[in-house]
This record gives C-alpha cells, structure tokens and sequence, in this order.
C-alpha cells in the first residue's frame, strides 16, 4: 500500500509518518508539494476541508493504488471567537473521500485581529512569539497550549481519525 500526503510541511509529514507506520509498517510514504486551492490563510471550516480534500485529490493515484492525503490548517469563527482549525482527507483509489477534523482552540484577540486584516496565521504567530517557522514545528497549537498539544499532535489525531474510518470502510465495504 502506499501513501502519498500533498504537503513537506515537516510537521503533516510527521503526524503521517507515524500514524502509517502504526497501522500499515510495510507501507509506502511520499510527500510532495501540493496546492490545496484555496486561500493561503483558509478561513472557515468549508474552505480548511476544501484545501485538505483538494491537496489529497491532487495526490492520489487510482491507477497505482494510491492513497492521497491532504491535511489543512485554517481559522474559524464561532460567534465573536476566532478559532484554530485543522481537517484532513484521504482519497482512495475508489475515488472515495473520507474527511476528518481535529481539536480546536480560541487564538488571542491580538492574533484574531490580524489575520482578520488579511494576514497568514504562520507569519503571525512567528512575530508574536519571536521565532521563526513555528508552523513546521510546534504550530500556533503548541505555542497556546505551552507544548502541551503540538502540531504534530495535532494532525496525528487526525490521521488517526482517518486512518480508522479507512480500516473500517475496508473491513465493511470491500
């Protein structure tokens, strides 16, 4: 079997890494660049799904059996509150989607009020916390949750999630 993410984010990559290699060790994985097609700061769970569906559409291969993979990282707003959020999406050879969300957390009024401006949450979190490349490493997660859930983590779970529905949709609909 073999796997391909549409991201060299270090830390998607990783979260697959590890979550493949848990349930399929002799498994394939390949990362490649991949456009998600939407905005470069996704707003709003439709358009972080769309990015995450189109990065693994663009990906996968019917012919090879291969499993596309998109993972997309986006903010939202519930009422007043701007949220982190993160979906994935495998693309199976059947052509078949299978769509997951991860755990989200309320950003500060500061970093809210800047990316409604137009601005990238990446950049953003980067100039708040003084360092650079955050969103390959820790993430805006890790840097509000002081460590305690990463990035990596983050996704992790998500491939979790997705990982299950596939084994699920292979153990009752093959």
């Amino acid at each position: 079997m073999e796997f391909i993410i549409g991201s060299t984010n270090q830390a998607k990559v990783q979260a697959v890494k590890n979550v493949i290699r848990h349930y399929f060790p002799n498994a394939e994985v390949t990362a490649i660049e991949a456009n998600s097609g939407v905005a470069a700061q996704p707003f709003g769970d439709e358009e972080a799904i769309m990015g995450a569906m189109n990065r693994a559409q663009q990906v996968y291969s019917k012919e090879k059996n291969v499993i596309g993979i998109g993972l997309e990282g986006g903010v939202r707003l519930l009422g007043e509150t701007m949220y982190i959020c993160n979906w994935g999406a495998l693309v199976l050879p059947t052509e078949q989607v299978i769509t997951a969300g991860g755990a989200q957390i309320p950003l500060p009024n500061e970093i809210a009020s800047e990316i409604h401006l137009g601005k990238e949450l990446g950049p953003v979190i980067d100039r708040y916390f003084k360092a650079k490349g955050l969103r390959q490493k820790e993430g805006a997660m890790g840097m509000f949750t002081a460590g305690t859930v990463s990035r990596v983590e983050l996704f992790t779970h998500i491939m979790h999630l997705l990982i299950g529905q596939l084994q699920y949709k292979m153990n009752h609909d093959f």
